[in-house]
């Protein structure tokens, strides 16, 4: 009988899984305040700058285009690009806003 017992000994005491998962949702966490949640309100806020549009704000594009808003139609957006040329553009191609042209921003269109 003595070899039996010896047979049954734990070897061990195995971990709850619950806690090997800690460090996992930690990380989670970590990434997710410092990676996702600031890409999401820098992307609200850019949403909330090119739905706030007004003629005469000056706008960079996702091309790299500066341009003067000239005229604004539900998603079309035309902007002055250089003397006598506007070109049309979807709100969406708009990457920053800088205000109105006359602000000092520090850039020159």
């Amino acid at each position: 009988m003595g070899s039996l017992t010896s047979q049954q000994a734990t070897p061990g005491a195995h971990p709850n899984p619950i806690v090997s998962f800690v460090p996992m949702l930690f990380v989670i966490g970590v990434i997710y305040f410092l990676l996702i949640r600031p890409q999401q309100r820098a992307a609200k806020a850019l949403k909330d700058e090119v739905d706030s549009l007004k003629t005469g704000d000056k706008v960079l594009t996702q091309g790299g285009i500066y341009g003067i808003v000239t005229s604004i139609k539900a998603d079309l957006v035309q902007i002055r690009i250089a003397e006598n040329v506007k070109v049309d553009i979807n709100r969406q191609a708009i990457s920053r806003v800088f205000g109105p042209e006359n602000a000092s921003t520090g850039d020159k269109a």
